[in-house]
């Protein structure tokens, strides 16, 4: 079981955003002092909902300040950025890191992003799957061109080479795909990439994913090993505490409010309707679904997770009460009191 942290970078109500990525960089320190196995950073752009612009950029960060902990995007948004310009970054922070580095992609929304960085609608609901194939030859491939229908450029050689660390481990950085629809499970399956499975998913709507990957990774050819051995991740929240109803009680109390002034925020590019989630009956889902409450009970459910779905690895919202010192005790607790229930 490998357990690690999911960061959003999150604005709580009166919170300025330096507080809200001082909690997000400290959060990830006291993963890496607790045990875990990974922090998972999260990317929006002019909404609280979360206030970290660049996954990658503060990815590099917290390498720099880590020694053992894997840090990956979940997600860097593809559509806002030039693909080669995304792996070159992939590539330098896998090889500074010694392979510590895990990518996270995904199609994003059809949010006003969009229109500010000149990718348009196209960009989110056709070219996604060009983007991930350059992507990935950038990051395979010794020299790259660019033949599709967005991007179209001579080949040139791609510097620095991912696979430097051949000799001492993977030959480039893990790519992983945020997946919310059959399409874009079938796209990862595909290429047999990992899937990012969102928190708002149970476990029966992820083992069902998790099955229709594994027979669209067997019809495209790849080979059994390669089809089961594939790590997915799962999203979800954590929060411990001595009885269940302080746990929750401290979701309950912070987590609507950061939601409704979070998701509020969001603007659509093309003024197309939205149908937001109630925020309290929402964060009482997620106390329903994820490991919220003393250390056993969560054990419990982490394990039933991966009992239903196969999948093994974890990516847990830790930020959940909006309070430094809260979400340092929660971080330690999952690592120390929570992680050896499960090994």
């Amino acid at each position: 079981m490998r357990v690690g942290t999911f960061v959003l970078a999150a604005q709580f109500p009166g919170q300025g955003q330096g507080e809200a990525l001082h909690r997000a960089v400290r959060s990830a320190e006291v993963a890496e002092e607790s045990g875990l196995d990974s922090v998972w950073l999260a990317e929006h752009h002019f909404v609280p909902y979360g206030v970290c612009p660049s996954a990658v950029t503060l990815a590099a960060l917290l390498l720099g300040r880590t020694r053992r902990i894997r840090v990956g995007t979940a997600v860097s948004v593809l559509p806002n950025q030039h693909p080669v310009a995304l792996a070159e970054q992939a590539a330098l922070l896998h090889i500074t890191s010694g392979g510590r580095f895990s990518l996270g992609v995904g199609r994003g929304g059809p949010w006003v992003d969009l229109e500010v960085f000149g990718g348009g609608l196209a960009a989110y609901e056709r070219d996604f799957p060009e983007s991930l194939g350059l992507l990935l030859d950038w990051l395979r491939e010794p020299r790259v061109a660019g033949t599709g229908e967005r991007f179209e450029f001579r080949e040139v050689a791609v510097v620095p080479r991912s696979d430097e660390l051949l000799a001492e481990g993977p030959g480039g950085p893990e790519v992983i795909v945020a997946c919310t629809s059959p399409k874009s499970v079938r796209l990862a399956a595909s290429k047999a990439l990992p899937m990012l499975l969102g928190m708002h998913c149970g476990d029966e709507e992820k083992a069902e994913m998790v099955a229709l990957w594994r027979t669209a990774a067997r019809d495209a050819g790849h080979p059994p090993d390669v089809v089961e051995g594939i790590g997915h991740v799962s999203a979800g929240v954590a929060q411990i505490a001595d009885r269940p109803a302080d746990a929750v009680e401290t979701l309950v109390k912070a987590m609507p409010g950061w939601l409704k002034q979070g998701l509020d925020a969001h603007v659509t590019v093309d003024g197309r309707h939205r149908v937001m989630r109630d925020p309290v009956a929402y964060t009482e889902l997620l106390c329903d679904m994820h490991p919220v409450g003393p250390p056993r009970l969560a054990a419990d459910r982490l394990a039933a997770t991966a009992e239903r779905t196969g999948i093994t690895r974890f990516a847990l919202l830790v930020e959940g009460s909006g309070d430094l010192a809260a979400t340092e005790e929660n971080v330690h607790r999952l690592g120390t009191e929570v992680l050896p229930l499960l090994t």
